[in-house]
């Protein structure tokens, strides 16, 4: 007969605590889900609902999430009481989400001193409402460029999760199993925790410590420690590259024989591989951004916006005009 995992004793916990999820259009599905799935176990493991939820929208009927699935919601954005903690649950093209309702409404609960937190992208929600100013906080690594650009008054993490207070931000995915499990562990102890890491087969549970990406080598599956040195130094050097040869005497080679690395590893020359980076940077900036196109060329490293656009076209098949055009007629559909 197989074992079950003891339970730990919280049978002294009493009260109970409610999270109102405000579910934005086009949602990261995972996000929110492996949010509610911890709050879900851990009153399994009480054997009553110790946690409660509600879940919320503009409009207050239904709502999308990325993979179009539509969710029925409990209600509009209404008065909230100050001990209800807000859960912002972001996704795609989070700039569209940032309404004139939705921004006002997060700024009267906020006055209240409520917890607020931001999953997957909804950091920028709350940092376009100011509730980040002086604070430390993260957000979905693809997005991390177009906040730094936008809000620099918030202290950009590169974490998994980060708590400042009473606002908490995670990167995404499953970053809200690491973030959820935290708060029940202040809140139940980390024998709780555990137990509901256990029950979703959650062995490695990070903190807000832990860097959302995969380390150099493991996202280029090459592990030869120098040329991951000089990725990178190329990925945070992107407004003013390095050149090749500065960069190889950086890690004790010679400008040929690093050409040589990036030729039988990558399948590109180092300039190749450089301006690539700084490509996507701009591409990012471009979609998620009102930058100019010429602020946008800076801020990657191109001297002048001709030169930029001729790299961008040359690269992606379009300009910088054309693929802010078209992403923005995207979201006006």
């Amino acid at each position: 007969m197989a074992l079950k995992a003891p339970r730990p004793d919280v049978s002294s916990q009493t009260g109970t605590r409610r999270f109102v999820f405000v579910l934005l259009q086009d949602f990261t599905l995972l996000s929110f889900a492996s949010a509610l799935d911890c709050l879900r176990l851990a009153n399994r493991n009480l054997g009553r609902d110790y946690y409660k939820w509600k879940l919320v929208g503009e409009g207050g009927d239904t709502i999308s999430c990325s993979t179009r699935t539509t969710f029925k919601l409990d209600g509009d954005l209404e008065e909230l009481h100050r001990d209800d903690a807000i859960v912002l649950c972001g996704g795609i093209d989070i700039q569209k989400a940032a309404t004139k309702k939705l921004l006002n409404w997060l700024r009267r609960e906020a006055r209240k001193g409520s917890r607020i937190a931001g999953l997957c992208t909804a950091g920028y929600i709350m940092a376009k409402a100011g509730l980040l100013d002086g604070k430390k906080a993260t957000i979905h690594w693809e997005n991390q460029d177009s906040f730094a650009e936008e809000f620099e008054e918030v202290f950009l993490s590169k974490a998994v999760f980060a708590i400042d207070g009473n606002r908490l931000t995670t990167a995404g995915g499953t970053s809200s199993i690491d973030l959820f499990l935290q708060i029940i562990a202040d809140d139940l102890g980390e024998d709780v925790a555990n137990w509901v890491a256990d029950q979703q087969i959650y062995s490695s549970i990070r903190t807000d410590q832990d860097s959302q990406r995969l380390s150099v080598p493991t996202r280029i599956g090459v592990r030869h420690p120098k040329l991951s040195m000089v990725i990178q130094m190329m990925e945070t050097n992107i407004e003013e590259p390095i050149s090749p040869s500065l960069l190889a005497k950086e890690v004790g080679l010679s400008t040929r024989q690093l050409e040589r690395l990036f030729r039988r590893y990558l399948n590109r020359s180092p300039k190749r591989y450089y301006m690539e980076l700084r490509l996507q940077k701009a591409r990012n900036l471009l979609m998620q951004t009102d930058m100019s196109v010429i602020n946008v060329a800076l801020a990657c490293g191109f001297a002048s916006p001709s030169h930029f656009s001729k790299c961008y076209r040359a690269h992606y098949d379009t300009t910088p005009y054309r693929e802010r055009g078209s992403h923005a007629a995207r979201l006006s559909i």
